[in-house]
């Protein structure tokens, strides 16, 4: 018998669900006034993440480096700046050194802003398009939506805006939980105890929708002071399985580009690759942005659960094994 690993990585069954769920999605764009647009997946400019790499590829006759989009982010708000209004965009986005059951090097993202929409707005929205797209999954029970504040409180039993290291470190170990030694933040340690320790807590029959992140957790998002500063971000989750991730968008272009500086310096201390970041978005930022908020919703791991896969490469043509 001959080398079989050319064969495609999902059934012609699952391709054809696929299918029909993508078709849902850009029928509910239609019908509610968003344009689909297409961005270049590639940049001069990558993502600035301290916890994200990108992919690099060189394209002659250019000397600089290029880099693979981890996000249509930054090219979407660039059309916005220049007036396009709503729009959404399903596309592939590359991420090095991410792979496992719910993780592949080349995924495909739903991304989409609304204008005049604040994170709480979209929510509601991410909440009636799963449910369109499957009432019997999304539609039955009622989401839950709490603060970050309030999942680290009622789940682990401590506030996340006030607790240090130390703190944090005692109650990994006290629950068991295995941590790098390299764990130097408190980032760093919220991250590790949201996927351990919170989001196992999490209902399992319904979506979970998590928002007002700490301000040192806002990437792209804006601050709101309020009864305490915080980031206007949210998450998606199905029980654990986190599926969104959403912002109220930052319009400023001097701080957005201080936050990139400042991921650039963690970045040199984590000794991670240094990458340039994304100029053009802050011309876009400078000419004006309008309010708005934006959200990317993993389509693969959406499409593991509703067809119950127990991997990604179960819902994609090829995994990258035999790409």
């Amino acid at each position: 018998m001959g080398d079989e690993s050319w064969q495609p990585s999902a059934s012609f069954a699952t391709l054809r669900q696929r299918m029909r769920v993508l078709t849902q999605v850009r029928q509910y764009f239609t019908q509610t006034g968003a344009l689909e647009v297409e961005t270049p997946i590639l940049s001069r400019g990558a993502t600035t993440d301290p916890n994200i790499d990108s992919l690099q590829t060189s394209i002659l006759p250019y000397t600089e480096k290029f880099y693979l989009q981890t996000s249509p982010e930054f090219a979407m708000k660039r059309l916005l700046a220049a007036g396009s209004g709503d729009i959404y965009q399903i596309c592939k986005v590359f991420r090095q050194g991410e792979q496992g059951r719910f993780h592949h090097p080349e995924f495909t993202l739903l991304e989409w802003y609304r204008l005049g929409f604040d994170h709480h707005d979209l929510i509601s929205e991410v909440e009636s398009l799963l449910s369109q797209i499957s009432p019997n999954l999304f539609g039955t029970n009622p989401a839950v939506k709490l603060s970050y504040r309030q999942a680290f409180q009622n789940c682990a039993g401590f506030d996340p805006f006030t607790v240090n290291c130390t703190e944090l470190e005692a109650v990994a170990k006290k629950n068991g939980i295995t941590f790098p030694v390299t764990m130097t933040t408190v980032d760093e340690w919220l991250d590790l105890l949201m996927g351990q320790l919170v989001s196992p807590h999490f209902q399992t029959d319904r979506l979970t929708f998590i928002s007002d992140f700490p301000v040192s957790q806002a990437s792209l998002a804006n601050i709101k002071q309020a009864d305490y500063p915080h980031a206007e971000r949210f998450e998606a989750y199905y029980g654990e399985l986190e599926l969104a991730n959403g912002f109220h968008e930052l319009t400023d272009a001097d701080e957005q580009e201080r936050r990139f500086k400042t991921d650039q310096k963690i970045r040199q201390e984590k000794n991670s690759i240094e990458v340039p970041y994304d100029k053009h978005l802050l011309n876009a930022l400078n000419t004006g942005l309008p309010n708005c908020a934006g959200v990317a919703l993993g389509i693969d791991r959406l499409l593991m659960l509703l067809f119950g896969s127990e991997s990604i490469e179960e819902v994609i043509s090829f995994s990258v094994e035999t790409a």
